[in-house]
């Protein structure tokens, strides 16, 4: 057995002299494992509301979606996209067409995003299962168009969920000469009647500016023929994501983005990952101010092994083995205490995942969801292993060198 290794285990297990020193001890190993508990819940906490906020994304945006690198607009006859609705691996396939615009009802007037879609545009995002009203997205029927609004512009229009006047879209007219004396020329003008329905993803950038339509109506608004905005995809059962993705990309070349849904959301995505780092960073303070323990506990335990090193030296022990056995030491005090930290944190994770003991606030409050939402991630477990390891290691380095010169 490597000597160091098991006197240092026997240091931090056996009875000292001093009571007041296996307390010290046993304070260190809870502060440290205080430090990766509030790790691994807090970064857990942060995946939580991650993972609820890629959640309504989901029901809105598709598995990958298919843009142009330049321009708002490609054709959608091009012969690279047409061979991929009749690829296997894609289940539902759709195109979408989306352009400002200024909608007016009655008095009120707003700058919205219609969205031209196919028939199947449900099949593909799940929308109707943030839907309110109907809960059904009817897009046209023989002889009218209907808008389907997200909750902040039904607010800001005052339309309510059903209305009964339809609905004014004007957008600029993309060819022909401007009338001076007749400036209402250069708009085109197209009619939205309710469908009984409105969405709410909870984010802004979709509640109060977009209007789900059909894709005939937006075509006719907006000038445009076979063009489309965008291809967006829903694969079959079991298909890899991301390989399906990388062979795409190659097969439609440089003219072509291929995005899946964390980067369709790139921006807010990142803002999350950026705050959870930071709180991250400011547990590492914590953790170091809680290895301050570790080095009071090594200090005192040195002062009273004297005797042992003693007799260590005279049975021919050199100094960078005994500095040795007091570095083991405060590293296996690192070590427990970041696998109690941790094991205890998973569990505390594990049963607010299960039970939701801390919520967000009283029942029948407008919280999306009713408790802290937690994911565990096998990644930040591993980080948060590392890192108090690290700090741990570091932390005692160099003082346990300078005590063992100054005490021993």
């Amino acid at each position: 057995m490597n000597l160091p290794y098991y006197i240092a285990k026997r240091y931090l297990f056996s009875k000292k002299k001093h009571n007041a020193i296996n307390i010290i001890s046993a304070i260190s190993v809870c502060g440290v494992a205080l430090a990766a508990l509030a790790m691994v819940c807090i970064l857990s906490g942060f995946n939580g509301f991650q993972d609820v906020t890629a959640s309504f994304f989901s029901a809105f945006d598709p598995e990958l979606k298919i843009l142009p690198k330049t321009g708002k607009v490609f054709d959608s006859r091009d012969s690279r996209i047409t061979r991929i609705a009749s690829m296997p691996e894609v289940a539902v396939f759709t195109h979408t067409l989306e352009e400002q615009s200024m909608v007016e009802y009655k008095d009120r007037h707003a700058m919205a995003i219609i969205k031209g879609v196919d028939d199947n545009f449900a099949q593909l995002s799940g929308i109707e299962s943030i839907m309110h009203g109907n809960n059904k997205l009817v897009l046209h029927d023989e002889a009218v168009d209907y808008a389907t609004m997200g909750i902040e512009l039904v607010s800001m229009l005052g339309t309510g969920v059903k209305f009964v006047d339809p609905l004014v879209i004007y957008a600029p007219r993309r060819e022909g000469r401007i009338n001076i004396a007749n400036p209402s020329s250069a708009f085109k003008k197209g009619y939205l009647f309710s469908s009984g329905s409105l969405f709410i993803v909870n984010q802004s950038k979709y509640d109060g500016q977009y209007i789900l339509t059909s894709m005939e109506f937006a075509r006719d608004l907006f000038n445009y023929e076979t063009e489309v905005s965008a291809i967006e995809l829903k694969l079959a059962d079991g298909v890899n994501l991301p390989s399906f993705k990388s062979r795409l990309e190659k097969e439609l070349g440089e003219e072509f983005l291929v995005l899946n849904r964390y980067e369709q959301q790139k921006e807010t995505l990142k803002i999350m990952e950026i705050e959870k780092y930071i709180s991250y960073l400011f547990l590492i303070l914590i953790l170091v101010i809680a290895s301050f323990n570790v080095i009071g506990s090594l200090s005192m335990l040195m002062l009273d092994k004297r005797e042992n090193i003693s007799t260590l030296r005279s049975l021919g022990a050199s100094d960078k083995l005994i500095t040795h056995i007091f570095l083991l030491e405060g590293w296996m005090i690192s070590l427990f205490g970041a696998m109690a930290g941790i094991v205890v944190g998973v569990i505390l994770c594990l049963l607010q995942q299960q039970f939701g003991f801390i919520t967000l606030g009283q029942a029948g409050t407008s919280f999306l969801v009713d408790a802290y939402p937690i994911s565990v991630r096998a990644g930040d477990i591993l980080l948060v292993f590392v890192t108090v390891l690290l700090v741990g290691f570091v932390s005692v380095w160099y003082p346990v060198r300078y005590l063992s010169k100054r005490l021993l």
